[in-house]
């Protein structure tokens, strides 16, 4: 059996029922709700402050907002940036949008102007949605003001009722239209145009841990093709399906993961979506155990700040009947310490913003691998390449960059042709995840290419280390960066925040607490305790800040020595 040719490694490992090649549909994100509002329309299809939409009332609202795009001279050809966090606002504008036969481009509600000046000017979309909490609608007052934009569109928050925080005003200027009067018109565009699957949906740009993010191209082939997978594996799944699915989405809709697996997902199979503004400890606890939320996609900073509420063993989970980690990797600690605490396995998987983000799963029952990503979904295609050849495929068990191929996989990147370029080698994404590919098929991830850390000529990965850290009982949350080592050239440093109540440690401590668990080249040779660790804005652990205060660290130090 060829590591490229069927039967793949992995397909001796689906569960019964399962098919690699069960048929991926392909269709377009306008089509998607109307064939759900078709088959489901009086169901709820979101509920958000204790206020329901309709699948038909999605639907018309959507057709609604796309009439008012049309009418403002958006269409094919167009982008128009959505600047909203979790609001009903979103699928209407995201759904019109794609409907006007525009490109949507979410911004995020955590960019700083300059990443927000530089998605608009490298989209060129001239519209903005957003609502008025959050500082977000006078963020992109200056956007309007310094001449970005030319529309600003602004939904009053207070029309899904009270708000935890207060609304700003909206004041009557020019070229700033509320919500309820761009869309006061009413009715879907006279003459709609043909929505096309090899048209661009979505320009959804990555969190640019290097340079200024750049936009992933996604169609509405990629969208729906990665839908469709995911509705292949979870049908050979009975346990994923309840008499009434309730999906809770605290993830953020501007992100990928939540945008296709919450929203797209969840209206293609008819479920209620239960969207909330952000994450709460106490509010999710009260939607799974009075709400009876059926299925909770989170984040794993999201289960570790579960696991530390006391008396969680007690709570009420029997109504799950899926709890989904992705967006980052599941330390093997946090999963079988929630686990341990609730009866309920972590599953979920492994994607990417470039693969929509479809890619691999793991199992919901049966024997589980520690520390695996999983298999590869229906219809996508993995393998594992040489870091010095990425044309060069790798055997099982050897570690390399994990390549990827699919209908849901990224065209390239927005006005990048030289990136794109970089990105793909015989037809192949290159992933950026260094990992490998047992004899069954199960991937597993040893770490981001540009986090490896090279110390004493040895390839060390941050997330082994943390992997490792996590075992301390007194860690709560870990991240591992590279700092400069005269000696080694690189050596690791670990930032830790504690748990409550718990004692703190010093390097020496922790460096006995590993000594059977790493190799000495991985050993930490440094030790930060903070009272909490910087995070991305889906609430993800993130490296980047921690990575700029070494170096700026490393400068300074550096520039002394020279002055002395």
């Amino acid at each position: 059996m060829g590591v490229n040719t069927r039967p793949f490694a992995w397909e001796k490992s689906y569960p019964p029922g399962l098919s690699w090649d069960a048929p991926v549909e392909i269709s377009t994100v306008p089509a998607l709700l109307r064939e759900a509002a078709a088959t489901y329309g009086p169901k709820t299809a979101i509920e958000f402050r204790g206020r329901t939409i309709s699948y038909a009332e999605l639907l018309a609202g959507a057709e609604i907002a796309a009439g008012a795009f049309t009418r403002a001279g958006i269409g094919r050809g167009h982008s128009v940036a959505l600047y909203l966090p979790n609001t009903p606002y979103h699928p209407l504008a995201f759904f019109g949008g794609t409907m006007s036969g525009a490109r949507v481009v979410h911004l995020s509600p955590l960019d700083a102007e300059r990443e927000l000046a530089h998605k608009l000017k490298d989209s060129g979309a001239r519209v903005i949605v957003t609502t008025n909490i959050g500082g977000m609608y006078e963020r992109a007052e200056k956007l309007l003001e310094t001449g970005l934009i030319d529309l600003l569109v602004v939904g009053d928050d207070a029309h899904w009722g009270p708000s935890p925080v207060a609304p700003t005003p909206i004041g009557e200027r020019p070229r700033v239209a509320t919500f309820a009067s761009f869309t006061a018109e009413g009715g879907p565009p006279p003459s709609p145009p043909e929505i096309r699957p090899e048209d661009i949906a979505l320009l959804q740009y990555t969190g640019g841990t290097t340079g200024m993010p750049k936009g992933a191209i996604l169609t509405h082939a990629n969208l729906t093709a990665a839908v469709s997978m995911y509705s292949n594996w979870f049908g050979a799944l009975p346990q994923d399906r309840t008499e009434h699915d309730k999906i809770l989405c605290v993830l953020p809709l501007f992100h990928i993961y939540a945008l296709t697996t919450i929203l797209l997902r969840g209206l293609k199979r008819g479920a209620e979506i239960a969207l909330r503004t952000r994450f709460d400890v106490e509010q999710t606890l009260r939607d799974i155990e009075i709400g009876r939320i059926t299925h909770f996609p989170g984040v794993p900073t999201m289960w570790i700040a579960l696991s530390a509420v006391p008396g969680i063993e007690t709570r009420d989970f029997s109504s799950l009947a899926y709890c989904g980690s992705g967006g980052a990797p599941l330390p093997v600690e946090v999963a079988d310490r929630f686990e341990r605490l609730t009866g309920h396995r972590l599953v979920g998987g492994w994607g990417m913003t470039e693969t929509s983000p479809a890619g691999t799963n793991r199992l919901s029952a049966g024997p589980t691998k520690p520390g695996t990503i999983g298999l590869p979904l229906p219809g996508v295609e993995m393998d594992v390449c040489s870091l010095q050849d990425p044309s060069k495929t790798l055997p099982p068990g050897e570690v390399g960059e994990l390549r990827i191929r699919g209908p849901n996989v990224t065209q390239g990147y927005w006005n990048r042709p030289e990136e794109t370029k970089a990105a793909f080698v015989d037809g192949w994404f290159l992933t950026g995840d260094i990992g490998y590919m047992d004899e069954d098929g199960f991937f597993f991830i040893v770490d981001r290419k540009k986090d490896m850390i090279i110390s004493g000529g040895f390839n060390v990965y941050p997330q082994m280390i943390e992997q490792a850290i996590y075992e301390h009982p007194a860690v709560e949350e870990c991240l591992v960066v590279g700092i400069p080592d005269p000696y080694r050239g690189e050596s690791a440093k670990a930032f830790v925040k504690l748990r409550a109540g718990a004692a703190s440690f010093g390097l020496e401590e922790l460096q006995a607490f590993l000594k059977d668990k790493l190799g000495r080249h991985e050993m930490p040779q440094a030790l930060e305790i903070r009272p909490a660790l910087p995070r991305t804005a889906i609430g993800k652990l993130s490296k980047l800040e921690l990575r700029d205060e070494e170096r700026k660290k490393a400068a300074d130090a550096a520039a002394r020595r020279g002055a002395a």
